[in-house]
């Protein structure tokens, strides 16, 4: 048994990082070629969709930003939807000096449509453009922004354009939450092949850059079509490969930035609520990929401890040291790409330890009920086995 844990596992790791780290290579490839595009002759009508509910801290950084966008034929429309801090008062004073923004009211959620998906829906009814372009009131956005992803768009004729913008961390919780998302769809979604291959779960978007085409948005439901999903951005993704329609990914870590949270209490809270959920509420694949990720870098860690204490006599040091030197590759790769601080990519052990945290505290409150968006309370999931 321990000859199995020091060498046989050890090599398992090994072969299962080199597979990750061509996954990753070829995804950061991949997704920064799709910039390679000349611009369209013709520049489609853009509709730019911001959800905001108390959002007084971000929303004119955001709403400015995107103002300010370096392309002929846009408009912008943000909801309030039911803010009671200062959004709607910072918005009208916006939209007085600017005849593109338009501020629309949100109506009360129905019992079919909650939280940011119902506010999407509200959006996507008032806009007119043929391109629909949702994001989220925390971002800000570079003057190429939306000239780029269009150009991309067009090119690749694709139907759903996605992205992960470079996420602004400040706290600690912050530090070790909010970059996991984009490094685990970078590292375990191989666009290579999710691109050819027709099935759902070979998708993911981000909700904080989504660009569709119109007749595709409309052709699969919209956010409507997913009013019972919390991850409604992985949702929408998923509907757009089960409807045979084009999917692609673009590098926007230099063009977009995001401050997700604010604090660590909020990123717990926030991952909480849409880490379960990723996974459709399955639970034996998402036990089995947490248990996996917590061996994968924490159990070479420990063989190491224990052979500096003198407890592993026989283990093979130049395995060990391969093996955590590829954790070390896993975590600094994606973190250069993404444009977090790749310090941080050396504490990869305490990520782990708090996104395991996470895992099972999203997974006991969605058995029990006890999930909320913003202090609004989310129905109770149907988990499911398999």
């Amino acid at each position: 048994m321990v000859a199995y844990f020091t060498h046989t596992l050890i090599l398992h790791l090994i072969i299962f990082q080199i597979v990750i780290l061509f996954v990753m290579i070829s995804n950061i490839l991949i997704t920064r070629l799709v910039r390679q595009h000349a611009p369209p002759v013709i520049f489609p009508m853009v509709s730019i969709l911001v959800p905001a509910r108390n959002e007084e801290k971000n929303i004119a950084r955001c709403v400015q930003s995107l103002l300010s966008f370096d392309y002929p034929a846009f408009e912008v429309l943000v909801l309030d939807d039911q803010s009671n801090d200062n959004t709607r008062s910072i918005l009208e004073k916006l939209s007085r000096s600017h005849s593109r923004l338009q501020v629309l009211d949100g109506e009360p959620p129905t019992r079919v449509q909650v939280g940011k998906g119902w506010a999407c829906s509200q959006l996507a009814r008032r806009a007119k453009g043929e391109l629909l372009f949702f994001t989220d009131a925390d971002t800000f956005h570079q003057p190429e922004t939306l000239r780029t992803i269009v150009t991309a768009l067009e090119a690749e004729q694709a139907d759903l354009l996605t992205g992960f913008p470079r996420q602004e961390v400040q706290s600690w919780g912050e530090r070790f939450l909010v970059p996991f998302f984009s490094w685990a769809m970078l590292c375990f979604n191989p666009l290579a092949l999710a691109y050819r291959l027709s099935h759902p779960a070979l998708s993911s978007a981000l909700g904080q850059m989504m660009l569709f085409r119109r007749e595709a948005y409309l052709t699969i439901g919209g956010h409507e079509g997913v009013s019972s999903s919390i991850v409604d951005d992985l949702m929408l993704a998923r509907k757009i490969k089960s409807y045979g329609l084009r999917w692609r990914v673009i590098y926007i870590a230099d063009l977009i930035s995001c401050r997700m949270y604010r604090n660590s209490r909020d990123a717990f809270n926030g991952f909480t609520k849409n880490l379960f959920a990723a996974f459709d509420f399955r639970l034996l694949p998402f036990l089995f990929v947490f248990i996996w990720l917590a061996v994968m870098f924490w159990e070479p860690l420990i063989i190491l401890m224990l052979m500096v204490f003198g407890q592993m006599p026989n283990i093979q040091a130049s395995y060990l040291s391969i093996c955590i030197g590829l954790s070390i590759i896993l975590w600094l790769l994606p973190y250069i790409y993404m444009g977090i601080p790749y310090g941080l990519a050396l504490l990869y052990p305490v990520t782990i330890l708090a996104i395991e945290l996470v895992a099972f505290t999203s997974l006991r409150n969605s058995l029990i009920g006890n999930l909320s968006w913003k202090g609004r309370k989310i129905p109770k999931p149907h988990w499911k086995w398999i």
